[in-house]
């Protein structure tokens, strides 16, 4: 099969299509014809080597496709059916790849945005089980307008949360339509949000990493009550908890958003779709941090 690779470090031009040995999947997993992969901050890192250090490296945690073949102790899925989830292998960026959690693709969704929803939305419902979000909290989320930030926002209204977002002025009506109330980031933040929350906020979710965790500490009262998902170091500094899958996973995500999506409930935002072939130039528009929406990559 054809995949994203690199074997040095550097930037978007060390990043190559090879061939390599097809996967096959092992007990409890399931391997797909990939139709589209979700491209995250991550690949980034990791191809300028800021993560793992072994050379060379594949690309891709997300994907969504065909069911092609099914591992041992598997069940409600056969072949053929559409799907989308996560590889624990870091090479869906393919044309085939072999998943460990998955749920059925809705109706509603094409390939393209169901391969832009799992790591979003494991992301968002990790940080809001670790946080303790339920009916009746408030919650507010540092860069809701992004696809971590905005499942997060879509996640915690369902749940019954009243949700505070901070984005930019020309995202407000998105988040709006998400259900939650904006509000503009940068200088003076606190104090904006003091006025919708006089008393503060029961909890605070950082997706930005944008240095806002003293801020956040304020607002929801105590460093145990803020979760960032963005700044390690930042989380070091002021106590606040630094959220990662090494703890476990929200695997639930991927069957309850399929179900809000189908209703209407759930929504995520594509910013662009590049061919595999393209994945170096999908990478530059990504690092560029200037286009709204997720990127993913199709199969030629």
């Amino acid at each position: 099969m054809r995949a994203a690779q690199f074997s040095r470090f550097g930037g978007p031009e060390v990043l190559e299509i090879v061939d390599l040995p097809d996967p096959h999947p092992g007990a409890g997993e399931i391997r797909i014809k990939v139709r589209a992969a979700g491209i995250n901050a991550s690949d980034w890192k990791k191809r300028q080597g800021l993560m793992d250090q072994a050379l060379p490296q594949t690309l891709g945690y997300e994907a969504a496709g065909i069911v092609d073949e099914i591992g041992d102790d598997v069940s409600g899925v056969t072949v053929g059916d559409r799907v989308f989830g996560a590889s624990p292998y870091g090479a869906a960026q393919a044309e085939l790849a072999v998943l460990s959690y998955w749920a059925p693709i809705p109706n509603s969704l094409d390939h393209a945005r169901s391969a832009a929803i799992p790591a979003a939305a494991e992301t968002a419902a990790r940080s809001l089980d670790q946080l303790g979000v339920t009916a009746g909290s408030t919650v507010l989320i540092s860069g809701a307008s992004g696809s971590v930030g905005s499942a997060a926002v879509q996640l915690a209204v369902e749940r019954g949360a009243r949700v505070i977002g901070t984005g930019s002025a020309g995202t407000h009506d998105a988040l709006r339509s998400l259900g939650a109330e904006p509000v503009a980031y940068g200088d003076g933040m606190p104090d904006r949000v003091w006025a919708i929350m006089p008393s503060g906020v029961d909890f605070a979710l950082d997706v930005a990493g944008s240095g806002v965790l003293p801020e956040l500490v304020e607002l929801a009262g105590a460093p145990e009550r803020v979760i960032t998902v963005a700044d390690f170091r930042g989380a070091q500094e002021t106590g606040v908890r630094f959220s990662r899958g090494d703890t476990g996973r929200a695997t639930y995500a991927l069957a309850q958003v399929a179900q809000m999506a189908e209703t209407g409930r759930f929504s995520i935002q594509v910013g662009r779709a590049f061919p595999l072939t393209e994945v170096a130039d999908a990478h530059r528009v990504g690092e560029a941090g200037t286009l709204r929406g997720k990127l993913v990559l199709l199969a030629d």
